[in-house]
């Protein structure tokens, strides 16, 4: 993404940034190129942050900002945020080590899904034996479910009977596969639209779909989380519960309203293409978490047992959820 199309988002989200008056402040800092700005941008173009009483002050950074934990860690930590995301697993990792950190509301399934070619002989997990299979790394999350439901529902485990193989990179894996060097590929769910729409490649198993079964829940289950810090919770707790109702209303219009994702693929996406727009669009409804309660959190904890009988709590780097780390009723 270039300087300019980051400046372009950024007086996107200028246009729709109003006076707080008295309204207390939460500040949001947010990676340009992930998917939570469309619901950042949804709530500050509807009002919803004013409409519950709060302001929401939404800065764009770049991935080299803001890319990694600890980054995310210290932003809370030295009073440059008040909120961030990132994967529940991460957050788990970072409190057990000491980090001032609390999940307050879900944000989704950004896991992804298995793309093979169209006449391929890959129907589904069953078919995973004997295959080249495509990651970015051995540790992405959509590896560690496959496995684990490889592991729970067909007594194998893809990591003895298939071939990995580790592009490095996202667009390194589409590369891969579309030259034929990979059977399928476990791509993220905001490029799998786009590998499909121009074929000939077809989705043959969204990982969300893994998720789910192996919670053990019908509740739609979140990977990602918004955070916070503890004491900033503690603090300003009307706050976030303002944050999360408005949240909530902005997750509604942006599932409910096509218009306003014309919009969005006008200002903060790098093609306007409506078939691109909608596919983004369509997979981030599919992927887009609205709220969570306790049965969600028993739910994510089930799905974190079998991650770490797959992976071991070393290449987790944390051998439990620890107390308070996941709060549906901040």
């Amino acid at each position: 993404m270039s300087q300019r199309h980051l400046d372009a988002q950024r007086a996107a989200f200028d246009a729709v940034h109003d006076d707080p008056d008295d309204r207390p402040v939460m500040r949001a800092r947010f990676e340009h190129n992930g998917s939570p700005r469309y619901l950042l941008y949804a709530i500050k173009r509807s009002g919803y942050d004013h409409a519950h009483g709060f302001h929401l002050d939404v800065a764009l950074v770049s991935d080299e900002l803001e890319s990694g934990m600890e980054t995310i860690r210290h932003r809370l930590a030295d009073g440059d945020t008040d909120l961030v995301d990132t994967d529940y697993i991460s957050v788990a990792r970072e409190r057990a080590a000491g980090a001032d950190i609390v999940a307050v509301h879900p944000y989704g399934r950004t896991v992804g899904g298995l793309v093979a070619p169209e006449d391929s002989a890959i129907d589904g997990l069953a078919d995973l034996s004997g295959h080249r299979i495509g990651v970015v790394r051995r540790l992405d999350k959509n590896w560690i479910l496959t496995r684990a439901a490889c592991r729970e529902f067909h007594d194998f485990d893809p990591d003895e009977t298939a071939t990995l193989v580790e592009a490095e990179s996202r667009a390194g894996l589409t590369q891969l596969l579309r030259d034929g060097d990979v059977d399928a590929a476990l791509q993220f769910w905001p490029i799998v639209p786009e590998i499909v729409d121009t074929g000939p490649y077809e989705e043959v198993l969204p990982v969300s779909d893994l998720v789910q079964r192996l919670s053990g829940t019908a509740n739609k289950l979140p990977i990602a989380t918004f955070l916070t810090g503890e004491t900033y919770l503690e603090e300003n707790a009307a706050t976030v519960r303002a944050f999360t109702r408005a949240a909530r209303d902005a997750a509604d219009r942006l599932t409910e309203d096509d218009d306003i994702w014309t919009t969005i693929g006008e200002r903060l996406m790098t093609t306007d293409d409506p078939a691109v727009v909608r596919a983004v669009r369509d997979g981030w409804r599919e992927m887009v978490v609205r709220d969570w309660d306790e049965e969600s959190v028993e739910g994510m904890h089930r799905l974190f047992a079998h991650l770490t009988a797959v992976a071991g709590s070393e290449a987790l780097g944390v051998e439990e959820i620890p107390a308070g780390t996941l709060q549906p009723e901040p």
